[in-house]
């Protein structure tokens, strides 16, 4: 497959709303005019930081850019063609999709300004872990594998306070500071705790070991 296949379904839509198209008028693709409104189309035969770069840089000519590739395989649903479509929709671009068994363009996102908005679920929950979190354990950009949480901090607190034997549920709530340990031990994420009767819990072996090095060799965690 060729850019160029995709040109006649972009060509044909264009001119279904009533714009005169061209194909590779100057550094373009696509040029597309219905009296002063200019549109141009980028294509390329799947998304690429080339394609968003060109596309950003058309948008110096005209506010009205469109990205066209082939519809995916898995239709519009996929994970990545969502964070595309996305990345698209942040940097003002439009998006036109081309279904290559019967050649038909199909317009999925217009160009247009782009104003995000604010998640303050999101926002509180970032600010939580950030108040949570004792000291800097951790370096910026380093891979989910040894990642302290104050999760994780709260879970080496409660496992601190069983290593010498295996204690009611209150009683290492009230030792470590961590007002849910109950909770905490019987969801045993890690694998640290065991419950030796009701409402007690004592640690495993691999809680043991946890105790017992630094906690920058832990396994990775995604919990908070």
């Amino acid at each position: 497959m060729q850019e160029s296949d995709l040109y006649p379904a972009i060509k044909a839509l264009l001119e279904a709303q009533g714009y005169e198209v061209k194909g590779e008028i100057g550094a373009a693709d696509v040029v597309a005019l219905r009296g002063d409104a200019m549109v141009i189309v980028e294509i390329k035969t799947a998304f690429s930081l080339a394609l968003f770069h060109q596309g950003i840089a058309r948008l110096a000519v005209t506010e009205h850019v469109y990205l066209a590739v082939p519809r995916p395989k898995g239709g519009h649903r996929g994970k990545a063609f969502r964070a595309n479509a996305a990345l698209c929709r942040r940097l003002g671009l439009g998006l036109i999709t081309v279904r290559l068994r019967d050649g038909v363009a199909e317009v999925m996102l217009d160009p247009g300004p782009y104003a995000p908005r604010k998640s303050k679920a999101k926002r509180t929950r970032l600010l939580r872990e950030f108040q949570r979190l004792e000291g800097d354990p951790n370096r910026g950009g380093q891979t989910r594998v040894g990642l302290m949480t104050a999760y994780r901090q709260d879970a080496l607190r409660c496992a601190q306070v069983l290593a010498d034997g295996p204690l009611k549920g209150a009683v290492v709530a009230k030792s470590s500071g961590v007002p849910n340990a109950t909770r905490l031990m019987a969801d045993n994420h890690y694998g640290w705790f065991e419950r030796v009767a009701i409402g007690i819990y004592g640690l495993t072996k691999a809680g043991r070991r946890a105790t017992a090095r630094p906690p920058e060799t832990g396994a990775g965690d995604q919990k908070s």
